[in-house]
């Protein structure tokens, strides 16, 4: 299941990078940071059985800071990683399943499944801004001995 799972999270990363016009050379580290991402928010789900906001922060979080790292070893921009990262962490299936509650004239259920779905794509954002603010501080090119891009 685990194996599935990031299998299928590394291709949906991998074609959106492809649907996005990203380089051919950064598919598959874009595809591999959306698998991270991802599994980091699946992992926590299973085993410590952690509501799918915290997760979703978690999963976004990771996936930001390995964004920002393979973005300086390949020399690349960020949101070539982060875009296409985040597609498997999106709740399009709650949102839909909220729509669908709506037009079933069902607006108890309606209401309580777009707030949760606005409350997971807020902590996807959340977690990627203070992965953006990490990487600025802890200044990530000292640690992995990156060369500063001079023109």
């Amino acid at each position: 299941m685990i194996l599935f799972s990031c299998l299928f999270s590394f291709m949906a990363s991998y074609f959106f990078a492809l649907i996005y016009d990203a380089p051919k050379k950064l598919f598959i580290p874009a595809g591999l940071a959306g698998a991270c991402g991802y599994m980091v928010h699946f992992i926590f789900n299973l085993s410590f059985q952690m509501d799918t906001i915290y997760t979703s922060l978690l999963g976004s979080l990771s996936l930001g800071l390995i964004s920002h790292i393979l973005s300086r070893l390949l020399k690349a921009p960020v949101v070539i990683f982060m875009i296409p990262g985040i597609i498997p962490l999106v709740p399009g299936s709650l949102a839909f399943r909220a729509t669908q509650e709506l037009v079933t004239l069902n607006f108890t259920d309606a209401g309580n499944t777009f707030i949760r779905a606005i409350l997971i794509a807020g902590s996807i954002a959340l977690g990627l801004l203070i992965s953006d603010q990490l990487s600025k501080t802890l200044n990530i090119r000292k640690y992995w001995h990156i060369k500063k891009n001079r023109l």
